[in-house]
């Protein structure tokens, strides 16, 4: 007697199913040469323009910082007396003399300081220090970073569990004064919400402040797992371009405010 399949069984019929010929075979196979992590990652970084635009740039700020000073005519110290205040591409009375008597004589490319030193030595020796105190912080930081949580992680049980709260504690560090920062502003524009001169200028500030106080405290309150995570920016610190545009807007227009108060003298 014939077996039947029945409705609702899960039992597979082997007829349902057909090898698959060469060509499906090779429309499905997805082949490609085996290559390394960096050359993935190289391949990747040449097919993102942003990324070469940015690589440029960044190779073209090493170069004018570490090599262009060594063959630079002037120093980043140097005094050149009668060569004070000068604006860019201008020229000293003694260097227009030096320059007619036949002799050549570079530019002050950004001109001169106060003190007639120049300013685009003294740009770039100043991005070399920016730079260089950079990558050490970077290095010292994956030094020790590594060190503390090798500790850590070898340790384990009550060490590794004091060692993270000590962590947790100096990651508060930057929070705090990012939150004393906003709070301050926050308090110098409710004072010129108080001090302003019309009640239209102080519902502005008001506003401002308002605006302020609200995105910040709804950002504390996410990250301490209080409310549930939004898409609200922390004001001048989250990256977005329109709530950076939005915000110093605001402020301009609060300055505005606080720059037509009345005098001291006025004040009731």
């Amino acid at each position: 007697m014939e077996n039947k399949k029945q409705i609702l069984s899960m039992q597979l019929n082997v007829d349902d199913f057909a090898p698959a010929s060469d060509s499906e075979k090779e429309s499905l196979s997805v082949m490609r040469e085996s290559v390394s992590f960096w050359k993935d990652g190289l391949r990747r970084l040449r097919k993102n323009p942003i990324a070469m635009v940015s690589l440029a740039v960044l190779i073209i700020v090493l170069i004018l910082a570490f090599i262009v000073p060594a063959f630079y005519p002037y120093d980043y110290a140097t005094q050149i007396r009668g060569s004070e205040n000068l604006g860019p591409m201008q020229y000293s009375e003694a260097e227009q003399a030096a320059m007619a008597a036949g002799e050549k004589v570079f530019p002050h490319i950004l001109g001169t300081d106060s003190l007639g030193r120049d300013y685009a030595v003294r740009v770039m020796m100043g991005t070399r220090v920016s730079l260089s105190v950079g990558l050490l912080a970077s290095v010292l930081v994956l030094l020790i970073g590594s060190v503390y949580g090798s500790v850590a992680g070898f340790l384990g049980g009550k060490v590794d569990l004091f060692m993270m709260r000590i962590v947790d504690i100096i990651y508060t560090v930057p929070d705090l004064l990012i939150i004393i920062l906003l709070m301050a502003l926050i308090i110098r524009l409710f004072y010129v919400a108080y001090r302003a001169s019309t009640p239209f200028s102080a519902l502005i500030a008001v506003g401002v402040g308002g605006m302020l106080l609200f995105q910040t405290f709804m950002n504390i309150f996410m990250n301490v797992g209080l409310l549930p995570v939004m898409g609200l920016t922390l004001p001048f610190f989250s990256y977005g371009g329109t709530s950076i545009v939005t915000m110093f807007a605001a402020l301009g227009i609060a300055a505005g405010v606080r720059m037509r108060e009345k005098p001291s003298w006025l004040q009731n």
